[in-house]
């Protein structure tokens, strides 16, 4: 096969056959067709495109480059396109298991603005976010759910692929994404795949529109593939819940598991992609799922499932406890006028987390686990001048802190009257 013949036709806008797209994948994951070949033609993909076809070829060949588990037990797994605070993986994935389906989840890392939720877990020492598949298997059996990042052994062309497109600007390409996502769920073996899809500011999908046509080109793909899947288009033009950052926002999720707090919004949307998971796994009416799922999370069985995957995986929560105690350069920013809160905006928030050190600009750099942002207001409340809107945290010295805090300022739109009824959080449904 001649790579650069493939490269001129998808260029020329022409579609890939089967076997062409199958024997390009190979070709690179085992070093034979070279990165700068491969990176040309993600950036053909990216201007192109690829039906349906091509990219459940694309998907199939990344899912085949490696390993593919199997289960003699119920799977589900849930996948979030990512956003600011989404904390909700160490919150729905226990609480499915809670209701008796397997949760096999390999979870990824952040990059740039967007926060990993294998970050956030390794900020309980000692927890081990990088099992073996052998061990992974073991600890879904042994507690229900296990949370770990992809293996070499788990689709390797994927991760050699997402390397390059993270910097030849080639990431927001959907059958790109596609490709991704499903390679590796698919592989990871779960019989239901179901998908939060996030749109607005905070995420890469700005709009619905935009967020709709992934949404439905990974169920169509999940379906395509033997999986049962759905999917919702969920509101990201502000921040889940409190905590943005990563120690803090495993310290939400843990208050939301033991009953200690409660966010209304969080709670609603991990009732509902919960139930998804489990309507589809154990064929039971949605509405009879949401109330298992609220039934298991009222009487906290999803919290002892997060406590006994934590502690399968080595962490230690009394350790968690003392971390979250150390000293840190906090900085509180006030609004500057009276009114209400009209807005604040997620991305503006998820750069002043990343700022303090919450998030890492290339894959080797280390994160600050206690940097971050404490929200201490939520759209519609009202405030006075001096009011505090947010705490920002980090362990690095306080250098830094007032150009994030200046940032994050930025995030805030006070209005003089309240804005009419309630944000709207699900904007869609896709089954």
């Amino acid at each position: 096969m001649i790579a650069k013949l493939l490269l001129d036709k998808k260029r020329e806008g022409k579609t890939l056959g089967s076997a062409e797209i199958r024997e390009f994948v190979e070709g690179f994951t085992r070093g034979e067709i070279p990165d700068y070949q491969m990176a040309a033609m993600a950036m053909a993909i990216c201007c192109r495109g690829m039906n349906e076809r091509e990219t459940a070829d694309l998907t199939d060949a990344m899912k085949n480059s490696g390993r593919s588990l199997t289960w003699d037990v119920i799977t589900a797994d849930k996948h979030s396109t990512g956003g600011v605070g989404d904390k909700l993986s160490l919150i729905i994935q226990p609480l499915a298991a809670a209701c008796g389906v397997y949760v096999p989840s390999l979870t990824g890392r952040g990059l740039g603005l967007t926060g990993g939720t294998a970050d956030k877990l390794e900020t309980i020492p000692g927890y081990n976010a990088s099992l073996s598949l052998d061990d992974f298997q073991r600890v879904v059996k042994e507690t229900g759910v296990s949370m770990t990042v992809q293996t070499s052994e788990i689709t390797p062309a994927d991760k050699k692929l997402y390397a390059l497109r993270d910097v030849t600007g080639t990431v927001a390409s959907i059958p790109l994404i596609v490709g991704s996502i499903l390679s590796k769920k698919l592989a990871e073996g779960a019989e239901t795949l179901i998908f939060d899809v996030k749109c607005g500011s905070g995420t890469f999908m700005k709009t619905k529109e935009e967020a709709l046509q992934l949404a439905k080109a990974l169920v169509g793909g999940a379906k395509a593939a033997g999986r049962k899947s759905a999917a919702l288009v969920t509101d990201m033009s502000s921040p889940l819940g409190r905590a943005i950052g990563n120690a803090n926002e495993v310290e939400e999720a843990i208050e939301i598991l033991s009953g200690k707090s409660f966010d209304p919004k969080v709670t609603e949307l991990c009732i509902e992609l919960a139930a998804l998971m489990v309507s589809k796994s154990l064929d039971l009416s949605l509405e009879a799922a949401r109330l298992l799922c609220q039934d298991k999370l009222n009487d906290m069985s999803a919290y002892k499932r997060f406590l006994e995957m934590v502690n399968a995986q080595g962490g230690d929560l009394g350790k968690f406890e003392a971390l979250l105690k150390t000293k840190t350069y906090k900085f509180t920013i006030q609004a500057m006028r009276s009114g209400f809160v009209g807005a604040i905006d997620a991305e503006k928030i998820a750069r002043a987390a990343f700022m303090l050190g919450a998030g890492r600009a290339e894959a080797g750099d280390e994160i600050d686990p206690l940097a971050g942002v404490d929200l201490a207001v939520k759209r519609g409340d009202r405030v006075s001048v001096g009011s505090p809107l947010a705490t920002l945290k980090t362990s690095r010295g306080p250098s830094g802190l007032e150009a994030a805090a200046a940032e994050a300022l930025k995030a805030f739109k006070i209005e003089s009257a309240i804005a009419s009824g309630d944000i709207e959080l699900i904007l869609e449904r896709v089954e």
